[in-house]
């Protein structure tokens, strides 16, 4: 009898326990619906990511663009990448291991989102947006992060400046 009455005074409880988190569930789930993480990329905006066919960095950074940015990303193996970034007048000591075309910019290297976001929130009138190298824990890359990202602005005449540091 005793054990009758704990479980029926045990119900509410438990009732009540599922319903908060039915509702809590919900409430993320309108949260991670309404809030994106990166809005200004949300419109399944597109990108040509150009990539060396032997490059592995690359295909995670690719797979990062579409994974948390929800990029609608085209991938194109090149035997000769450097192709691609004389083309688009990338300077030399702006130059990473890959390139995206992002809307009308080119975004060269392992550039955080948050960068991509600024870029296409602005519009600024450049040419594109530049992390030189290939820095550590950077995305796409392995290891921590040593220091911080800068990111340049490349203007259409191939002057750089620093667009953000993140």
């Amino acid at each position: 009898m005793l054990v009758f009455m704990k479980t029926k005074m045990m119900f509410p409880v438990l009732a009540g326990c599922v319903v908060a988190l039915v509702i809590t569930g919900m409430w993320f789930a309108f949260i991670r619906t309404s809030t994106p993480a990166f809005p200004e990329l949300e419109s399944g905006l597109e990108t040509t990511f150009f990539k060396s066919f032997s490059c592995g960095c690359c295909g995670l950074h690719a797979s990062y663009l579409k994974s948390k940015g929800g990029l609608d990303v085209k991938v194109v193996d090149m035997a000769d990448v450097s192709v691609k970034k004389r083309e688009l007048n990338i300077p030399a000591s702006m130059q990473s291991c890959h390139t995206a075309v992002i809307g009308n910019y080119f975004v060269e290297g392992h550039i955080p989102l948050e960068a991509v976001e600024k870029l296409m929130a602005e519009k600024p009138d450049i040419a594109g947006i530049a992390m030189p190298g290939m820095p550590s824990g950077s995305p796409g890359m392995t290891g921590g992060k040593t220091g911080p990202f800068i990111i340049y602005a490349v203007n259409k005449d191939g002057s750089t400046y620093t667009f953000v540091t993140l």
